[in-house]
């Protein structure tokens, strides 16, 4: 494709998430042209832009009048530019120009100073105070690593694999799962109490009376029906005898997260209604 026909730009603001793919345009709203091989998409918290393979350079951070995409503007701990995203012809790599290092998926940080080739289709950087506020930046590289299956280049609105959650486990799980979310390292499941506690605050989940247990059981109803023999696609770790190691129920907990966040099934955007009722 041709990218002149494509030429950088800003992202209208009904692109909220990159995480399941750039999204469709709502009904009367002007579509996205289809994007060339090696289009990065950028979304930080309230600006997003997408941009070709070309030379160019997309800098983010708290300076929002000298960056193109503001992130953290409120929140001295972010660099003025915290980093940049480079395109160097035909790859692009993402440079951290801040103090903070920035959380990449798989517990791994890149430290000031320090370049990386982004490589695959997704990847949430976050930056930021773990103690206090984490703030986001979505990358989707259009033709990032992917199976053959998942079709091409310009077909990034569906992931394969996701799973249908009903809305209480929905919210369950993303209270369980909150820490993941939240961009935090070496995440673990939160405690049970704290699930319980989150439903009791939530006007969503107010037709139940919760506690551990009950919490507890919604999160088992949704590992056995993963793990059935006959559910597709079927994930595995979820059952006792697949999984070694104490705790037991701990480690079948984070396998489900994390066959979740995967599969782009729960993203950060859930936070949000969990988050609808914090009083804090």
């Amino acid at each position: 494709m041709n990218t002149s026909a494509f030429p950088p730009l800003i992202l209208p603001p009904w692109v909220r998430s990159l995480a399941a793919g750039v999204p469709e345009a709502p009904e009367n709203a002007v579509p996205l042209p289809p994007a060339p091989l090696g289009t990065v998409f950028a979304l930080g918290e309230e600006v997003g832009w997408a941009v070709p393979p070309r030379p160019f350079e997309l800098l983010f951070g708290r300076d929002e009048d000298n960056v193109n995409i503001p992130l953290g503007v409120k929140d001295k701990r972010i660099s003025r530019v915290h980093g940049r995203l480079v395109c160097h012809g035909s790859e692009w790599t993402i440079r951290n120009e801040g103090r903070l290092p920035m959380l990449l998926p798989g517990d791994s940080m890149l430290l000031s100073g320090h370049e990386r080739v982004i490589e695959h289709s997704y990847m949430p950087v976050y930056i930021g105070d773990l103690s206090e506020a984490v703030h986001c930046l979505e990358i989707r590289l259009i033709g990032g690593k992917r199976t053959p299956d998942d079709g091409a280049a310009d077909d990034e609105t569906a992931v394969p694999g996701k799973h249908d959650l009903s809305e209480i486990e929905r919210l369950v799980l993303t209270s369980l799962a909150q820490r993941y979310l939240r961009g935090l390292p070496r995440p673990q499941p939160v405690s049970w109490r704290q699930v319980a506690d989150d439903m009791r605050r939530s006007r969503f989940a107010a037709d139940r009376n919760w506690n551990e247990g009950t919490a507890a059981r919604v999160v088992a109803g949704v590992r056995e029906r993963l793990s059935h023999p006959e559910y597709r696609p079927r994930v595995a770790g979820l059952l006792r005898d697949e999984v070694f190691g104490e705790p037991l129920g701990n480690a079948l907990n984070d396998n489900l997260i994390r066959a979740l966040l995967q599969s782009t099934t729960l993203d950060p955007e859930d936070l949000r209604r969990l988050d609808a009722d914090d009083p804090a």
